[in-house]
């Protein structure tokens, strides 16, 4: 039997303390462990106690974890799903428990979960296409984007077609990565700069997707300049920002967000309601429901914002990136 410190305090005739579960799509990015780490900090502070499960990119397993957490009994669910529309039946289930389901980063589809948090994903798509198009880099773009079956990649795109409306840009063809696996994205990339036309552009679905694509053009063509951007500021992109190998990144404030996240997820655990603590009347529809929602607002950065915006929220420090 596995044995807790909520065990303990249980057996010690002590009052338990609230938990939450945590159920992470992967630990392999730099940017799902910055989240992970703030987020158990933030729930700590709070008195409650956390419960990871890591996916390892895997539905099945993800299915899985979520039984276990529900097993477990803890007080509320925050998830960063791997695949949008693949737990539905799991979370009816945690939810028939009376135990509160938050959607974290990626919105859950066609499931009853309790409210959506993340950064504005649209807002993201509009501010990389009006800041390509500030640019003057030219009018042929192409996107190598996350998995289809993110939802977030949906509402990027939107933002994207939001901002080039009526513009003589023309997005020549748009990839989607295949569980977000950097080999496939570079092996596409290698085609794009290979092929009898390179584009002026390449938005990506974040700043590993930048960097793969950056990688297949030092390859294959090193002098050849192409406007790139990602999105969630990794130290890697800030580097490669600082040496001109890639135009910007969006910084989302990944703090505030995970964060946020543990507070609602606390006050949820507490009985709390959603209508009480979400208040900003804003919803989203996830196929199941008019979902309440969460927004937080993206920054574009440059060389020139870098430090301003980065290094000055202390996202990362000056040292990191400089090096």
């Amino acid at each position: 039997m596995e044995i807790s410190s909520r065990d303990s305090e249980k057996s010690s005739g002590e009052a338990p303390k609230l938990c939450i579960g945590f159920s992470i799509d992967t630990l392999a990015l730099e940017r799902w462990q910055r989240d992970l780490d703030i987020f158990m900090n933030r729930v700590k502070e709070l008195g409650a106690d956390v419960i990871v499960q890591n996916a390892g990119n895997s539905v099945d397993i993800q299915n899985k974890q979520l039984l276990y957490l529900m097993e477990r009994k803890v007080d509320a669910v925050v998830v960063l799903a791997k695949k949008r529309d693949s737990l539905t039946d799991i979370i009816q289930k945690i939810k028939a428990k009376g135990i509160p389901v938050i959607s974290y980063d990626r919105l859950i589809t066609d499931a009853d979960i309790s409210m959506y948090i993340s950064v504005n994903t649209e807002r993201v798509g509009e501010l990389m296409a009006k800041r390509m198009l500030s640019q003057e880099v030219g009018t042929d773009w192409y996107c190598i984007l996350g998995p289809e079956d993110d939802f977030n990649m949906i509402l990027l795109q939107q933002g994207i077609k939001s901002a080039i409306r009526d513009k003589k840009v023309k997005i020549r063809g748009t990839y989607y990565t295949e569980g977000w696996n950097y080999d496939l994205s570079y092996q596409e990339a290698v085609k794009i700069v290979t092929g009898s036309k390179i584009p002026d552009a390449i938005i990506c679905g974040n700043d590993a997707l930048a960097g793969s694509v950056i990688q297949a053009i030092a390859d294959y063509c090193p002098d050849r300049h192409v406007a790139i951007c990602g999105q969630d500021a990794d130290i890697a992109a800030c580097q490669n920002i600082v040496r001109g190998l890639q135009s910007f990144t969006v910084y989302k404030p990944i703090t505030s967000l995970a964060e946020q996240a543990a507070d609602y997820a606390v006050l949820l655990a507490k009985g709390e309601k959603v209508e009480d603590i979400v208040r900003s009347g804003k919803t989203i529809n996830n196929g199941f429901a008019e979902i309440p929602v969460v927004w937080l607002e993206p920054k574009i950065v440059t060389k020139d914002t870098i430090d301003s915006v980065v290094v000055g929220s202390g996202f990362h420090t000056h040292g990191e990136i400089y090096k």
